[in-house]
């Protein structure tokens, strides 16, 4: 469990996994715990050192500070100029310095641990655990068919994947390629993170949240406590015209359902695409006759993502 030197190690906690799987949900029951706050989408930790050596925590400078105080997301964690300048005052490092925010951010919500929810940081875990070795890991995985769909809702003007060429024309291939390259690279920098690294799904965080967080405490260090799954109480509205995000609904499974409501030619691109990690995952797959056309979508779109040396993009991005 969780002991109390008189030194928060923070950040203690980062919860990742690629976009429209679960991680808001996941976010907002750990920020529910009486002893954790955990930051949404702030983005900024490895973008502002992503030129550094990965094993280099740089010195601070001035230009640091500058850079990350200027950051458009920077304003989510809520820190006010003087907090920003005490942290930086107390730092010799980088790391030093984001530790000291995240010491602020868990003070300004009564709490003495804090921890940060970006999804993207399932491409940045070496990094990050390079940066913050007592830090643990949560990654969320989700059923990629469903977070295509959602995705094909969500990922418009530069968002997610639709920043990528392709999208225009194969959006579906597009969501296997990046779904598949995203929850991927998590698990495998996950293995050489060892008892640092969590993984969770999403499936059974909906169905039987109890147990999951139960487990996550454990990762943690942490007492479970009803609260995290009670996330919603006192938050929820009532209003039919709001996601489910929006409206501060409690876990709710089957908000997207692949079999109902996925064509076949998608289910069979995303499968020829991404079937062998959602096998390896334990989902089951819909199995459908391949086409000639849909196998020649899917070798062309495999060869589009090659030559693309899209992991440069998703690193970058």
């Amino acid at each position: 469990m969780f002991v109390d030197t008189g030194v928060a190690p923070n950040p203690y906690v980062f919860a990742v996994g690629c976009p429209r799987s679960g991680t808001t949900l996941l976010q907002r029951m750990l920020d529910n715990h009486p002893a954790l706050a955990v930051a949404n989408d702030s983005h900024f930790i490895p973008l502002a050192v992503r030129n550094v050596p990965l094993d280099v925590d740089p010195p601070l400078t001035g230009e640091l500070v500058d850079w990350v105080r200027s950051y458009r997301r920077f304003h989510r964690l809520g820190l006010a100029d003087e907090q920003v300048a005490r942290a930086a005052r107390g730092a010799g490092t980088y790391a030093e310095f984001v530790a000291g925010l995240y010491t602020a951010y868990a003070a300004a919500h009564g709490k003495r641990l804090a921890g940060e929810k970006t999804p993207d940081y399932v491409k940045h875990l070496p990094r990050l655990h390079a940066l913050f070795p007592a830090a643990r890991f949560v990654h969320i995985v989700r059923d990629g068919r469903d977070v295509a769909l959602s995705a094909l809702e969500w990922a418009r003007d530069g968002k997610g994947p639709s920043k990528l060429s392709l999208w225009a024309s194969e959006p579906v291939a597009v969501c296997a390629l990046w779904w598949r390259a995203m929850v991927g690279r998590g698990m495998e920098d996950g293995v050489d993170l060892g008892t640092a690294y969590r993984q969770i799904s999403y499936e059974r965080l909906v169905d039987d949240p109890e147990p999951v967080l139960r487990g996550v405490s454990r990762h943690l260090g942490l007492e479970y406590t009803d609260a995290m799954a009670n996330f919603h109480v006192g938050r929820t509205r009532d209003n039919p015209r709001l996601s489910a995000k929006s409206a501060w609904l409690p876990a709710v499974p089957g908000l997207r359902d692949w079999q109902a409501t996925m064509g076949e030619r998608d289910l069979v691109l995303f499968e020829l695409l991404a079937g062998d990690l959602l096998a390896e995952l334990g989902y089951d797959l819909a199995d459908l006759s391949v086409t000639q056309e849909a196998a020649g979508v899917a070798r062309r779109a495999r060869d589009w993502w090659e030559a693309r040396h899209v992991e440069k993009v998703l690193v970058s991005a």
